[in-house]
Order: C-alpha cells, then structure tokens, then sequence
C-alpha cells in the first residue's frame, strides 16, 4: 500500500501536466501589445526667415520726361498812352459875389489880367478854363487873387492892398478852395470867350 501512493501521486501529477498542456493549447491567446509607433524622421529646425512673408517687388521709379525748354517770348510792349487832351482857355471868367451883411448878390465879368473892383475887393483873374472833352466831369475853373481894398478917400492916403485869396477856385465845388471873408463871398460861375469888339 505504502508503494501505491508514490504510483498515483504520479499518475496524478502526470496528469495534471497533460490536463495544463492541454488548457494551454486550447486557451486563447492574449492580445499582442500595441506595438510602439516608429520613431519620426528626423528634421531640421525650421528657419525663422523662411515664414516671413516675401515683400512684393518695389514698384520702378516714375521718370518724368523733362519738358522742352520754351522758347523766350519776348513781353509786348504796351502801347503807348495818348496824352491828355489840352483844355480850353477863355478871355472872360464870370464871377458871382455876395454881400453877407446886405445879402446883395452881384454877378460880374473879370477878364483875365484886367483887375475888377467890387465894393472893397479886387478880382485878378491870371487863367480861366474849362474841362477836356476826355475829362470825366465838365467844370469851369478860374486861378485868380483877390486882394482886399477900401476905396480911396480923397485927402487920404490909400490903404495898401491887403491879399485874402490866391489859387483856382472850381465851378462844380466851390467849397473845394473857397474865399473866406468875414463880409464878402465869391466863387466862379464859368468861363466865356470875350466878345468880339464891335466896328464903328
């Protein structure tokens, strides 16, 4: 009896490893391990000048033809302007005076270079004229002297002559260059050729 247990312990043991070779054979087999991806190729570092954008090409530079050179044009000359007509000279000015203390207004013929007396004055007409047709405005002007002078008294020496005004004085404004008196008042009232002498 002693001898049959070494036998079936054995056996069984013998059994067990064909009963495991046979699990072994009939198990499935596990799932491989997922397998390690390859390595990537190696590459170079990238080249930070390579990402920047190209720039576009730099337009060409805009020639501008030179202009012919002009010609010299010789500046026109401007015509000439045409003197001014002469005015019209007269032998007779006509003169108006007023008395202010009075109120007498008289109107007299002065002509020129002859002295005319009214009342304490004395008129002496050196020129008298009359405006160009070219002139805007027509007028008269007179250039005379006045002078003041009381009339002489017999048995009296006489006063000497005392000048108040001296210039032209003007037809169309004669508050332009007026006679200033305290009594008398003056201005022109235009100029008249003298009339022709009568024969006898």
């Amino acid at each position: 009896m002693r001898r049959a247990r070494p036998l079936i312990f054995g056996l069984g043991l013998a059994g067990l490893m064909a009963a495991g070779a046979v699990v072994a054979q009939t198990a499935p087999e596990s799932p491989a391990a997922p397998a390690e991806p390859a390595p990537a190729p190696a590459t170079a570092a990238p080249d930070p000048l390579a990402q920047l954008p190209t720039p576009p090409p730099e337009p060409a530079p805009e020639v501008t033809p030179e202009p012919a050179p002009r010609k010299a044009v010789e500046p026109e000359t401007p015509p000439e302007p045409k003197p001014p007509m002469k005015r019209a000279r007269y032998d007779v000015a006509i003169i108006q005076a007023l008395d202010k203390v009075s109120a007498e207004t008289i109107r007299f013929e002065a002509p020129v270079g002859q002295p005319i007396r009214y009342k304490s004055l004395v008129f002496t007409v050196r020129a008298c004229e009359l405006s160009a047709p070219d002139e805007r405005a027509p007028d008269a002007m007179a250039y005379l002297t006045v002078e003041s002078q009381p009339r002489a008294v017999a048995g009296r020496p006489t006063p000497p002559a005392r000048q108040i005004f001296r210039g032209w004085m003007y037809a169309a404004a004669p508050g332009l260059n007026p006679l200033e008196h305290p009594v008398y008042d003056a201005w022109l009232i235009t100029c008249r050729a003298a009339a022709p002498a009568r024969g006898g």
